[in-house]
């Protein structure tokens, strides 16, 4: 069966309009060695890179589908790490622009990234409530931690120790021991949300801020470790640091009643509090690099600036004071005149002064600060009104003038663009808002023209291109012209808001609706320029039609003898544009219709509702051919193609759709904005497609030539609807593993299923290929000569590779953030061969890293089993041989000598490579392999118990690393 009718696909072309979104951070990136120039910021589903000197755009770092939430630069200002709101993470290279890495283990929103000190590891906070600390050089996840009870908002390493630092809505403050991996103290000082973190005074200060005018201020005291005997046993050790730690904290004891004394690795104790100016939550609590600056600000327009005094200038003030007090004190006996220097006290506001406050343009969403060596603070703000502002001032001065160096605004609108018109010839693009109308050059996406209007609900270009027309909430109608850019005249047309507007079919006028109850005619004339000779365009009221409800569209039948007119009590009225005398009532929406659109040939009438649905009307007799349930709330716009009975919707529930009016069919979706669609236009041509959004984009739509089949297009909408729900699938579980504090740092998406799905077609093919093998030899065997073996063209494709060398080459290709979540939905019935090969490549040598990887994990969540199948106990005692020789061997080989971690530190020019050799140590290996023996003179596994979730972790840091490479 032929093709019946044959559509054409519409694919995404290009964003433009947006500046930097507001659910992400806006940060400073080094490009080229310059820092302090270029920022990033989040664009949707984009990150975008300016320029703040040019105000120029000089980057795009691709995103996929989901909204941008959270970026951190790396250390090394090489890379950049992107969360997004799906869950997921990327880090992108910020010299190729592209995302090499990927980590999925976030069900919710990432809420905040954080690099330690060399960059070797992120941790990330979710809306999920758990933190995930992952190996970047790995590519994999470490582990997740599990303890808040609500959104994360703040994650910081510590520099000096291995602790780790949330902060969170559930109004706790954690901290965490990561070599242990759970946590040994909390903060519950706090009476509502903690929004921000942030460490000064070389971390023995934490600043909190939460959704008061307060920023708390904590000191933090660490209990030293007793020097000891790098060879003495880790009891003996844990018993020094004890006593130590009982003679140290004995005001701990009172506070912290609910904790052991071996989980006391400091102290933390409130200081005193820091009064804002703004009475409202804080939003971002942050530092510049060095620590020195303290900034804040909450859902106003100011931001807040401290400076935080170093141990030297705390030391002049004191002995300043101390001089001051001693010139003051008039001496009454020989005891006062000898006074204890110590007896002069700073308080905590002279430690931590203020500086100045920064007042912006809009209200603030996020900011970054750089501190050049010169003293000179760099801080750029990212606004809610689609703009980026960067100020300078100098904090060491008597009185700091902020200076404002920077602004980026002609990228976009201020506020949502409401209307949206093509020019005749498919090349201009007009958008207009509540401030401004702009109008783009389609094919460079190039603002052109920038205007000041008031707030604008419709729009068109008047014929030729060279004027446009607006109409605005007020009632006005305003004239521009383009070349000059200036406002040619402006026409009180209503006396409510002008709803719609309207061009004839003969283009010698339009019609105008508005909330007045009234529909006016307007012819375009020319008139005698009161500034000049030459004459101008301008408007001419001819007609008025009165109605009894609020007109909200209006739109002329292609050959100019209808009017239909969309009102307010839920009807369409058809009238006859002569005579203006009733001709047709379409009624049968539920709520208002707030948009329709007439087809070329005059037929047929799509009206849109706020009831969600689109009716398809016949304009002869008015009758209702269907009735579409079109999208997931209202339908604010609709537009039919030109030349065909094919129509665009687009509504509140961020869709685009596309229908046939004909067959009524839904065609296509168009997905892309992330939140309510306010109105689109198709290009006369219905080659493209402009779009408009909440999230301050306008979207580019594009006709390809490629034929778009509906049963194809409803397959792939299935397959989008099943991956969707395997992300949402409860997690596969460890056998024997209760949940804790800590847990697999990955998640069960589509792409480990399917990578589970490769091993287990990659084993079956090495079984089949390993009888046909057997098979053979008993063929050359009975036929007395050798007989060709005919090759699979699988491994013939892989070079003529053996069965077991392509299972290796399938385990290497599965992504190494990926690897341990594809082991846990594999079936046990793999485990066996799988055990066989890994013994078999590790005896070459062959990815040993990897493959012990694998190895150790496949035994934590298959332990029982394994111990059970008495075929596998020769298996087991071969891998312990073998595994420990060659791990031993690829160490030594690395210049790693002994059991514990090594970072090879080179120095090369003006950057820093680390080479990362952490290799599985050997006590782990022997601690899983050992418990399989002999008794009796028979093969048994005897296992005095099973190791718990504790005995099988591997410390934090001795991860196998299945890809060592040096980073700079």
């Amino acid at each position: 069966m032929g093709l019946t009718k044959q559509y054409l696909r519409y694919t995404a072309s290009a964003l433009f309009g947006v500046i930097a979104s507001q659910k992400g951070n806006i940060v400073y990136v080094t490009l080229q060695g310059e820092k302090g120039r270029y920022v990033a910021v989040p664009a949707c589903e984009h990150v975008f890179i300016w320029d703040t000197r040019k105000g120029e755009k000089v980057l795009i770092l691709q995103g996929l589908k989901q909204e941008v939430t959270s970026l951190c630069p790396s250390p090394d200002g090489l890379h950049l790490a992107v969360g997004y709101e799906d869950g997921s993470i990327r880090v992108f290279s910020l010299l190729s622009g592209e995302g090499n890495v990927t980590f999925n283990g976030h069900k919710a929103a990432v809420m905040t990234l954080q690099y330690d000190q060399l960059g070797g590891r992120l941790v990330s906070g979710s809306k999920d409530t758990d933190v995930i600390v992952w190996d970047v050089i790995n590519e994999s996840g470490l582990y997740r931690l599990r303890g808040h009870k609500d959104a994360v908002t703040q994650a910081l390493f510590l520099r000096e120790k291995n602790l780790l630092v949330t902060s969170g809505k559930d109004t706790f403050v954690k901290w965490w021991d990561l070599d242990t991996q759970h946590c040994f103290k909390t903060l519950v000082g706090h009476r509502t949300e903690v929004w921000g973190l942030a460490f000064v005074s070389q971390e023995k200060r934490l600043i909190t801020g939460a959704a008061d005018s307060e920023l708390r201020v904590w000191n933090i005291t660490y209990i030293q470790e007793q020097a000891t005997d790098p060879n003495e046993p880790e009891s003996k050790k844990s018993k020094g640091s004890l006593a130590k730690a009982e003679k140290t904290s004995e005001v701990d004891e009172i506070s912290d009643l609910d904790e052991t004394p071996e989980e006391r690795l400091l102290r933390c104790n409130k200081a005193g509090s820091i009064m804002r100016e703004g009475r409202d939550r804080v939003v971002t609590l942050a530092t510049d690099r060095t620590g020195r600056i303290l900034a804040c600000h909450g859902t106003d327009s100011v931001l807040e600036v401290f400076c935080v005094l170093t141990e030297d200038e705390i030391c002049k003030k004191k002995e300043k004071k101390m001089r001051k007090a001693k010139k003051k004190a008039k001496p009454k006996s020989e005891e006062e005149e000898e006074e204890p220097e110590g007896s002069v006290e700073m308080s905590l506001q002279e430690e931590i002064q203020r500086v100045t406050s920064i007042k912006a343009s809009a209200k603030i969403k996020s900011f970054d600060l750089i501190l050049s060596p010169k003293g000179e603070l760099k801080a750029t703000l990212l606004l809610q009104n689609n703009t980026i502002e960067s100020y300078i001032l100098i904090p060491s001065a008597q009185v700091p003038q902020v200076v404002r160096a920077s602004k980026i605004t002609i990228g976009g609108h201020r506020s949502d663009v409401r209307t949206l018109a093509f020019s005749s010839d498919n090349i201009a693009v007009l958008s207009a808002a509540a401030e401004s109308v702009k109008i783009w050059n389609r094919s460079t996406l190039q603002c052109i023209r920038t205007m000041a209007c008031e707030y604008a609900l419709c729009s068109l270009f008047v014929p030729g291109d060279r004027q446009v027309i607006i109409g605005t909430k007020t009632g006005k109608l305003q004239l521009y012209d383009l070349a000059s850019g200036s406002l040619l005249e402006t026409l009180a047309a209503h006396d409510g808001a002008l709803w719609s507007i309207s061009l004839s079919p003969d283009q010698r006028g339009f019609v105008t609706g508005g909330a007045d109850k009234c529909v006016k005619f307007w012819d375009f004339e020319l008139v005698k320029d009161e500034n000049g000779t030459q004459k101008r365009l301008s408007m001419k009221q001819t007609r008025i039609l009165q109605l009894d409800e609020d007109v909200l569209c209006v739109r002329y039948s292609p050959n100019q003898k209808l009017l239909a007119i969309s009102l307010l009590d839920c009807t369409v009225k058809i009238f006859y544009t002569d005579t203006l005398k009733f001709f047709l009532s379409l009624y049968g929406h539920k709520l208002p219709v707030l948009c329709m659109d007439i087809s070329y040939d005059g037929a047929l009438i799509a009206t849109g509702s706020a009831d969600r649905n689109v009716k398809i009307w016949g304009l002869d007799f008015g009758d209702c051919h269907r009735s579409l349930f079109a999208h997931d709330d209202s339908v604010m716009t609709l537009q039919f193609v030109h030349k065909s009975h094919l129509f665009f919707t687009a509504g509140k529930d961020h869709k685009i759709k596309q229908w046939d009016a004909d067959k009524f069919e839904h065609i296509q979706t168009l997905e892309g904005h992330h939140q309510e669609v306010w109105c689109l236009a198709l290009s006369p041509s219905g080659d493209y497609i402009v779009s408009s959004s909440h999230d301050k984009s306008l979207r580019l739509w594009e006709r390809t030539r490629e034929p778009l089949i509906l049963e194809e297009e409803r397959e792939m909408q299935r397959e989008a609807e099943y991956e969707e729900s395997v992300a949402k699938e409860e997690q596969p579980v460890v056998a024997g593993e209760t949940q804790g504090e800590t847990g697999l740092a990955g998640k069960k998406t589509i792409e480990t299923v399917k990578a589970a799905e490769r091993i287990m077609e990659a084993i079956e093919l090495y079984r089949e290929e390993t009888a046909k093998l057997k098979e053979h030899q008993a063929i050359c065997k009975a036929a007395g000569k050798e007989v060709p073996l005919p090759v699979n063209p699988i491994l013939q494709a892989y070079g003529n590779i053996s069965p077991s060398a392509y299972v290796l080459e399938v385990f290497k290709k599965v992504k190494s953030s990926e690897l341990e979540e594809s082991l846990l939905v594999l079936p046990f019935s793999y485990v066996p061969d799988l055990l066989v090969l890994f013994n078999e490549h590790v005896q070459w040598g062959s990815e040993v890293e990897l493959l012990c990887r694998a190895l150790l994990f496949l035994l934590r969540i298959h332990f029982g089993r394994i111990t059970s199948n008495q075929l596998l106990v020769t298996v087991i005692e071969n891998l312990k041989k073998t595994t420990i020789s060659k791990v031993s061997e690829v160490r030594g080989n690395q210049g790693c000598k002994g059991a514990s971690p090594a970072c090879m530190q080179l120095q090369t020019g003006p950057y820093a490579v680390h080479l990362c050799t952490t290799l599985v140590p050997a006590a782990v290996i022997t601690n899983w392999c050992s418990k399989v023996s002999y008794s009796g003179g028979k093969e048994q596994s005897s296992f005095a118990k099973e190791p718990s979730a504790e005995d099988c972790r591997v410390p934090a840091g001795k991860f196998p690393r299945a890809h060592c490479r040096g980073f700079p």
